[in-house]
């Protein structure tokens, strides 16, 4: 028989949990300015200098690439003051042990480690036409960072909302609702590396991309990009598993399933139409939406409570 721990009651969390979301709102608009600036070459618009923008606090009379790469580290810096807010009334708000502490606390370390891949990238020149091994390999960490801060995020923002009651699952669930999480971890890394050879290797024609996929003398990001839609399939199978596993047929469950197969449509959109920024945005939009999601339903899983309504 599963089991679910208790957690003490919170006092007057509405307003910190309505701030929660908001900066998980806020986040997923830097992300997807993030995906801006890879796409549209710019992440070197404000030099090799960091956290300086060309040697300036602000940048005095920027190009368009400089605005693009400017307005992502300040927003970013907007989204770290935010996070320091969300910890001091997360922990005003909540008694000792409470989840939303813990979470939100792995969020400003993954927050940290997040800084310092994006300095990283500019340090290392590995931006706008760069092509380099270091880079696809910075590449893929720096998007698994993001996606694990904004499941801190959001899992801050779920423990601290009022009248919610995570249902302890099976155990027997437990397992797919990891292996499902891992698996899109995994889509997310291949997609990112996706998208960068849609940036640095565009092709002129589906057909000329589709050739260039299974070309010998193409680079070898370009032959790599077959891994992202396997992953999908993969992780696909890991998620439908992991519902018929716990039988969960909860609102969320279907807006995991929904957002699921908007994904796909997305992906298939994204390669007919050969990669638009405008697009990439888009599915990168629909991934961090069914990333959140995915992660509320497992925490029903895997990480089970059964929390005491919250006071007002």
């Amino acid at each position: 028989m599963a089991t679910a721990t208790v957690l003490a009651p919170a006092k007057n969390t509405r307003a910190t949990a309505r701030f929660a979301w908001v900066t998980l709102g806020f986040f997923l608009f830097v992300v997807l300015w993030g995906a801006v600036v890879r796409a549209t070459g710019s992440g070197g618009g404000c030099g090799s200098n960091w956290p300086l923008c060309n040697g300036d606090f602000v940048p005095h009379h920027p190009r368009l690439a400089t605005i693009i790469e400017f307005t992502h580290r300040s927003t970013s810096g907007i989204c770290t003051a935010l996070l320091v807010i969300l910890g001091v009334f997360t922990f005003r708000v909540t008694p000792p042990g409470h989840r939303a502490r813990k979470a939100v606390l792995w969020a400003a370390f993954l927050l940290v480690t997040e800084a310092l891949l994006g300095a990283m990238l500019v340090l290392r020149h590995w931006v706008e036409g760069n092509i380099s091994t270091g880079r696809d390999i910075a590449q893929c960490i720096h998007l698994t960072n993001t996606m694990l801060f904004m499941a801190a995020l959001a899992l801050t923002a779920f423990y601290l909302t009022p009248d919610t009651h995570p249902i302890a699952g099976p155990r027997s669930g437990r397992p797919a609702a990891i292996i499902s999480i891992v698996a899109t971890l995994f889509i997310a890394a291949t997609g990112s590396l996706a998208a960068l050879a849609d940036t640095l290797f565009p092709s002129p024609s589906l057909t000329a991309a589709l050739a260039a996929d299974m070309s010998s003398a193409s680079p070898i990001l370009v032959r790599m990009r077959w891994m992202h839609p396997a992953a999908a399939l993969i992780g696909t199978a890991c998620v439908l598993l992991m519902l018929r596993t716990t039988g969960l047929r909860t609102p969320l469950a279907r807006i995991v399933v929904a957002l699921l197969g908007a994904q796909f449509v997305l992906g298939i959109a994204d390669v007919l139409l050969l990669a638009p920024i405008w697009m990439q945005v888009l599915h990168l939009l629909g991934a961090d939406l069914y990333w959140i999601a995915l992660i509320l339903l497992a925490a029903k899983i895997v990480w089970p409570t059964r929390q005491i309504p919250l006071a007002t």
